[in-house]
């Protein structure tokens, strides 16, 4: 596995995404911290930054109105 550092706001995001299929996440270990697949690693940063670009796009569209 690889370990993932990130703020407790991604990891949320990680674990929801990886909540749809439970193929990602090999272990939750605090916070900020993770192990996941390595075979998984490529497609997890793909969906998280579409999940990212959505999110913003849907925070920006709101504060516009």
């Amino acid at each position: 596995g690889v370990l993932v550092e990130c703020d407790a706001s991604i990891k949320a995001i990680i674990v929801k995404i990886d909540s749809e299929r439970n193929d990602i996440i090999v272990e939750d270990l605090d916070d900020e911290h993770l192990v996941i697949k390595e075979t998984k690693l490529e497609e997890l940063r793909q969906r998280l930054n579409q999940t990212l670009k959505t999110t913003l796009r849907e925070a920006e569209s709101s504060d516009s109105e």
